[in-house]
């Protein structure tokens, strides 16, 4: 099953979290804080390996959740970080943001790496607590929480060159015909529904031929197979336009020439800009000649090769050109990749202080923001003192005084995350 499109959930370890401890050594009377801090959690890393071809892995296992971090332990001993959680990828994977649509990575070479979640870091022990006013703090961090995001992984084919054109005129016959690839052959439309790769060895030179599937009109718009399509062609250097010249389901092969270059431009203009030879198809039947000519005279500058892939007709002369050219392009299309993020309006307490923003449910006042959120998953609610240094951080970040603007009066309840506590003047 080829598999190139699929959702899954990652989330970065939880750091550790940090110790509070005091010296207790004999002789040593009064010993200061000595808790350790906890250690970064891991982050989910995504590895290209080049002997993976599809996506197929993902159906089966879509949750990936790295290790926490140890916590922070007594006599100023630290926790160890967490190793990262390596998730192995094929070359051609894209990886965006499930929510925003922000383009995360876009690996393509053997051996590429991107952090995909990175692993909260350790919470600080009491000793990074003590000051002279305080020299023995009940103080300590819970660990970071991880970043956790829905990822989409959307696989684009790295084949040197591409076929395109209309359903049944014959590009899993021409890629049966020059490659060892055996892709399904049949009279009748979209009888390839996934993409076929296959190595066109000409002795001095080879490259990586795929078959696509037959594209339609308003396939930019992700009708037929549309985007599942398409997005394969942007990786491809030189495009093969194949044409069944003979017109033998009563079409004009100028007309599907216009309309299917029409298509790419359309899903993105830079494949307006990519080269393309034309391969005249099916030129055994009748004719198939005839309307040859009238192609050459209305697409006068196009590279044109006639062939017949049944019978192998002008099929060298055709592998051969394209290898020819492939030795003077790049080693990598120039592909614009865009991605819209949708921008949100939050309410802030001022406009230099961090962004946080305030609303009700029923009768609830629910403080949401990143920051503020992370600052209380990472405050130990069993400590006396950490809670005040947690109310003492709300203070300067001006969300007692944005509560107040918000109508918040004495023993009204405040959410922060999993955190509720009564709102005192």
């Amino acid at each position: 099953m080829f598999v190139d499109q699929v959702k899954i959930y990652v989330k970065g370890g939880d750091g550790g979290n940090g110790a509070v401890s005091f010296r207790r050594e004999k002789y040593v009377p009064l010993g200061g804080p000595a808790g350790g801090d906890g250690g970064r959690g891991g982050n989910v890393v995504f590895v290209v390996d080049e002997g993976l071809r599809t996506l197929i892995d993902f159906r089966y296992q879509r949750h990936f959740k790295a290790a926490r971090g140890e916590n922070g332990r007594n006599k100023s001993q630290h926790g160890a970080g967490a190793e990262d959680l390596e998730v192995r990828v094929p070359p051609g994977t894209v990886v965006s943001d499930a929510d925003t649509g922000e383009v995360i990575a876009d690996l393509t070479e053997h051996g590429q790496r991107a952090v995909i979640a990175k692993g909260g870091r350790g919470g600080r022990g009491n000793i990074r607590f003590a000051t002279s006013v305080n020299p023995a703090p009940e103080i300590a961090e819970n660990g970071e929480p991880g970043q956790e995001r829905n990822v989409i992984l959307e696989l684009k084919l790295l084949a040197d060159v591409g076929l395109v054109g209309y359903p049944s005129v014959g590009k899993s016959t021409l890629l049966a015909s020059v490659t060892a690839a055996r892709p399904k052959i049949g009279a009748y439309h979209f009888t390839t529904l996934t993409p076929n790769l296959g190595v066109v060895d000409l002795g001095e030179q080879s490259f990586v031929l795929a078959d696509l599937p037959g594209l339609i009109e308003g396939a930019h718009e992700g009708v037929g197979l549309g985007h599942q399509f398409l997005r394969h062609v942007e990786r491809t250097r030189l495009i093969i336009h194949v044409l069944d010249m003979a017109g033998s389901e009563g079409r004009d092969p100028y007309e599907d020439y216009v309309r299917i270059n029409e298509e790419l431009k359309r899903y993105n203009a830079r494949l307006e800009e990519r080269p393309q030879i034309v391969a005249a198809n099916k030129m055994d039947l009748p004719d198939a000649e005839k309307h040859l000519a009238r192609f050459r005279e209305k697409v006068p500058d196009a590279r044109i090769y006639a062939i017949s892939a049944a019978t192998r007709q002008g099929v060298n002369e055709l592998m051969r050109a394209a290898a020819n050219l492939l030795a003077e392009l790049p080693d990598k299309p120039v592909v614009e990749e865009v991605a819209d993020v949708e921008e949100r309006v939050i309410f802030k307490a001022e406009p230099e202080q961090a962004q946080f923003e305030i609303f009700k449910e029923n009768e609830v006042f629910v403080v949401s923001g990143e920051k503020i959120e992370r600052l209380a998953k990472m405050t130990n609610l069993n400590s006396y003192d950490s809670i005040q240094r947690f109310a003492r951080l709300m203070r300067s970040m001006g969300v007692d005084q944005a509560l107040r603007e918000r109508g918040a009066k004495d023993g009204d309840t405040v959410r922060i995350g999993d955190f509720e506590f009564d709102f005192i003047e």
